[in-house]
């Protein structure tokens, strides 16, 4: 089956110094960038973190620091990076929970201004999960017919690209209107509405931090309200917060947030407690 697109769509993966969004590193990017017309562009990057990777990292992914150390940093590959992926939507595995905000953090360290509000992002992993829940192994297998072993070596973020591009073509398959009955799982081959598919949250920004909350009007109508979704204004809107109390705000923005979350704030500021 033949994507449905109306504007090039980045299959990305990355492998990584740690797990934490806010202070680890990329080691690796990899891309298949497909355009509307079918044809595909790829790049696989070994990026220098600057930082020493973990001995467990190494174990995983084979990614050793001497293969790293005479690469470029991400900041030295920031304007290849953010062509790549400018004007385009995003996919992934696991993306809108890792990648897409990691890759976030190192465009705002590296000085990038990306908006990704404008990039409709479709997680893979998302739309597997609430129609087969299992990891990307088993859904390559169960959408792809071959174990995915026999065909990737695991742990490589340009073997774990090429899988997951090929999951969403066999999801697309697999739960189209034409093979699938139930009206729930069906997936309409165009991003828009695999992007909507695959949203798990209603987060704002990619830490979760700060999210939408929907409340019914008196007419009828869905309201939607920024709100904080931890510690002592967990709920609240954040319009009230920061005119009531404007610290917290500056709080924020000196903790241990991330990057992100800290530039959703900054918005949020300008579009409130400044006026």
């Amino acid at each position: 089956m033949k994507l449905n697109l109306t504007r090039p769509l980045v299959f990305f993966d990355l492998e990584t110094t740690g797990l934490d969004i806010a202070k680890d590193r990329i080691i690796q990017l990899s891309y298949i960038k497909v355009f509307p017309d079918g044809h595909e562009s790829r790049g696989n990057y070994l990026i220098n973190p600057g930082c020493p990777i973990p001995p467990v990292v190494v174990e995983l992914t084979k990614i050793t620091n001497e293969m790293v150390k005479d690469q470029p940093t991400f900041a030295q590959l920031r304007s290849i990076i953010q062509e790549v992926f400018t004007g385009c939507d995003i996919a992934g595995y696991n993306s809108n929970h890792f990648d897409v905000p990691l890759l976030a953090e190192e465009f705002v360290r590296a000085g990038v201004q990306f908006d990704f509000s404008q990039c409709r992002l479709i997680d893979v992993q998302n739309i597997y999960h609430k129609n087969e829940r299992r990891n990307l192994a088993a859904a390559y297998k169960f959408y792809c017919g071959r174990e995915m072993d026999e065909d990737f070596q695991a742990h490589r973020a340009d073997q774990d690209t090429e899988a997951t591009y090929r999951v969403l073509m066999g999801q697309l398959d697999k739960y189209a209107p034409e093979n699938e009955p139930d009206p729930t799982r069906q997936l309409k081959n165009d991003v828009a509405s695999l992007a909507e598919f695959s949203r798990m949250n209603n987060n704002i920004d990619f830490a979760g931090r700060i999210a939408w909350k929907e409340e019914q009007g008196a007419n009828g109508e869905t309201i939607r309200t920024e709100v904080f979704t931890f510690g002592k204004y967990k709920g609240l809107s954040v319009r009230d917060v920061l005119l009531r109390d404007p610290g917290y705000y500056s709080w924020i923005l000196g903790g241990d947030f991330t990057q992100n979350t800290k530039l959703v704030l900054k918005q949020l500021w300008l579009k409130y407690a400044k006026r």
